[in-house]
């Protein structure tokens, strides 16, 4: 499991500074203001500073960016990095900063001038997030990065604002290398078993193995991986530090590879498949982020774990099968999964926890790719005000959410002529009438979200945050969630 990089702070110091190894950031104003401990750093460093403030180089760096100045005369470093700041940078402009440092950082040691600056948190989530690397199977990975240094105006209190991002931190990572994590090493017992390793974090843990499921009646998620050899779970995930409240249940599709079943899916691309399980490691990555920062709110996860394999004993297109709720579902295609695994969950979510609301997330559909590319995941939703709020919980941590339509008129399209319902409806609409399909499983009076992240679970190129790979995207947004709407204050 990949641990946040290590961060030791200090008060500002210029005879440690000087002789600090390895590289120094230092932060400016984009107006080229530098502040006391800037103007230190550019003494010490014989006024270097002064003099890239007043080139046309600093002119033209954008905010957040990071300019090196290589062996500057006075200081011990290989490299002082500047960075442009705004005067009053938001949290994402701060969360910018800390990741240009962490892509111009090296592997050596790391001292960031921070003295002054508003929201070194953010800073430290940005760097950290920034910082990750997913290196498990390759034979020679590279070193480990060593602990930066954060010099700021008051450790003491800065060490106290570290302790929820570096708990998110720690949520984003896991998720990320859940994700990246072939299919041949996260088997289902495999993903299992890393999740009871969250008791040490202080979480519940319950496995449902099949004999369990088959049970419970859920048949829908027995019926998607009883074409693989690895056994089919599902595996409830407890935070409770609210009392007696209701818990919030977050609900995740955990499909660890997609062949697609019998209607078995092209090759190309196919190796991509093994992110099919992005919506259960964000749900793992949400209630570690709760454990570790001791959340004030009670919230369930369940996360259905399974292979989708063709063989002798897959499920075929036009199989029947009744799901935990009662209805019967004709799969007419075996590639639309996700959404029978979700059913079970989200009814066994209602009947067994009574949740004051519950969000289910799934890289579920292409269809809201081509409606909305990588940018944003799409969210279905039965209740305004949950939506809103989910929203808002986005927006303000930089995470793209659209919201999309449902109506009853999509529902003909899920009309079987030998069961309740079919599992597909056709090609238009597809993302809208896999939403429609979930809602059927949610009881009325229970506010629901749903995310469809096939699109942002995954990035092709690096981003702000994230290298290319798993982006883990969603922690950050549903722990906002939890804290803005769940969490108990006082």
């Amino acid at each position: 499991m990949t641990e946040p990089v290590a961060i030791d702070l200090a008060p500002f110091d210029a005879p440690a500074l000087a002789r600090a190894p390895g590289r120094i950031a230092v932060l400016v104003e984009a107006e080229g203001r530098p502040n006391a401990a800037a103007r230190q750093v550019d003494r010490l460093a014989r006024r270097a500073l002064s003099r890239l403030l007043a080139s046309e180089a600093w002119a033209k760096a954008k905010p957040g960016e990071a300019t090196l100045l290589a062996h500057p005369a006075g200081l011990a470093c290989e490299a002082l990095l500047v960075v442009k700041a705004p005067r009053k940078p938001d949290a994402g402009e701060a969360r910018a900063i800390g990741a240009a440092i962490a892509k111009a950082r090296g592997a050596g040691a790391l001292t960031v001038v921070a003295a002054g600056f508003a929201r070194p948190e953010d800073l430290v989530l940005g760097l950290t997030l920034r910082a990750y690397a997913f290196d498990a199977h390759k034979s020679a990975p590279p070193d480990p990065a060593q602990p930066a240094t954060l010099m700021v105006d008051d450790p003491g209190a800065v060490a106290a604002r570290l302790g929820p991002a570096r708990a998110r931190a720690s949520g984003v990572l896991l998720a990320r290398d859940l994700v990246n994590e072939p299919a041949n090493v996260l088997t289902t017992t495999e993903f299992a078993r890393r999740l009871e390793a969250l008791r040490d974090d202080g979480l519940e843990v319950e496995v449902l193995e099949e004999a369990d499921l088959e049970r419970l009646g859920m048949r829908l998620i027995l019926a998607v991986g009883q074409g693989s050899a690895s056994p089919s779970k599902v595996v409830v995930l407890r935070w409770r530090g609210g009392g007696e409240a209701p818990p919030l249940a977050l609900v995740g599709k955990g499909v660890v590879f997609d062949t697609g079943g019998i209607s078995i899916k092209p090759a190309g691309g196919m190796e991509e498949m093994t992110m099919d399980m992005g919506g259960a490691a964000v749900v793992a990555g949400v209630l570690r982020t709760l454990a570790l920062r001791k959340a004030r709110a009670n919230v369930v996860g369940l996360v259905g774990l399974v292979e989708n394999m063709p063989s002798g004993t897959a499920t075929r297109p036009g199989d029947v099968v009744r799901s935990m709720k009662g209805d019967t579902v004709e799969i007419v295609n075996t590639d639309a999964e996700g959404r029978l695994v979700l059913a079970d969950l989200l009814w066994h979510a209602r009947e067994r926890f009574e949740p004051a609301a519950i969000i289910d997330l799934a890289t579920l559909t292409g269809a809201i790719i081509v409606a909305l590319g990588h940018e944003n995941a799409g969210l279905f939703s039965n209740d305004d005000a949950l939506a809103e709020a989910l929203l808002a919980a986005a927006r303000s941590e930089g995470e793209g959410v659209w919201r999309m339509p449902m109506g009853e008129g999509y529902d003909r399209k899920l009309r079987s002529r030998v069961a309740d319902l079919m599992n597909v409806g056709g090609r238009d609409g597809g993302a809208v009438i896999a939403a429609q399909f979930l809602r059927r499983f949610v009881p009325d009076g229970t506010p629901w979200c749903h995310l469809d992240i096939a699109g942002v679970t995954l990035a092709k190129a690096d981003t702000t945050l994230a290298p290319k790979g798993a982006t883990g995207w969603g922690v950050r947004t549903l722990d906002r969630l939890v804290a803005d709407r769940y969490e108990a204050r006082g």
